[in-house]
């Protein structure tokens, strides 16, 4: 698991990167770190669009057989609602600000179901991202190696505050 050292390291390799590189090479290095870490096999990192509220993933594991036409466009984009919201276990983190892991996805009340083609997932962790309480973003987690647990999620908040960083210099 993820320990300071490794937090630190993160954060060194980020702020090393963030003269040269652009948000979707440092999405990848987060998105790669983050299943490292969490020992799960799809991560999906996104920013809230500071413009329209939209979420795009950035980076984000091939999950439908339209994840690569995304990839290709460079994004995935999840439109906000009329009324400020997302929707959907998806959308949970950045509609009400909270952490959360969830071992029966299709229990969970907010869980409406994947589209059709979507792969499988028995077990999701989503972190909003934020800087000074205001959401900019999501990390996002499925199919781990072992049932997420609070140490996980400590380390995916962890991950959310350096992605947090970046997201505030680099778009708003």
């Amino acid at each position: 698991m993820a320990g300071e050292e490794d937090l630190s390291f993160l954060r060194r390799k980020i702020q090393e990167m963030l003269p040269d590189s652009n948000l979707k090479e440092i999405s990848d290095v987060i998105w790669k770190e983050t299943k490292k870490h969490l020992k799960s096999k799809n991560c999906y990192v996104a920013f809230v669009d500071p413009e329209n509220r939209d979420s795009v993933g950035i980076s984000f594991s091939h999950l439908t057989p339209e994840c690569q036409m995304y990839a290709d466009m460079g994004e995935a984009r999840f439109k906000v609602r009329k009324d400020g919201s997302y929707g959907g276990l998806l959308g949970y983190s950045l509609d009400t600000g909270e952490s959360l892991y969830v071992h029966d996805v299709a229990g969970h009340p907010a869980a409406h179901g994947v589209p059709q083609g979507h792969e499988p997932v028995d077990q999701f962790l989503s972190v909003p991202v934020k800087f000074n309480n205001e959401i900019l973003g999501q990390i996002v987690v499925g199919n781990p190696e072992k049932d997420y647990d609070a140490h996980d999620l400590e380390i995916a908040e962890n991950i959310a505050e350096i992605y947090g960083m970046v997201l505030k210099q680099l778009l708003y």
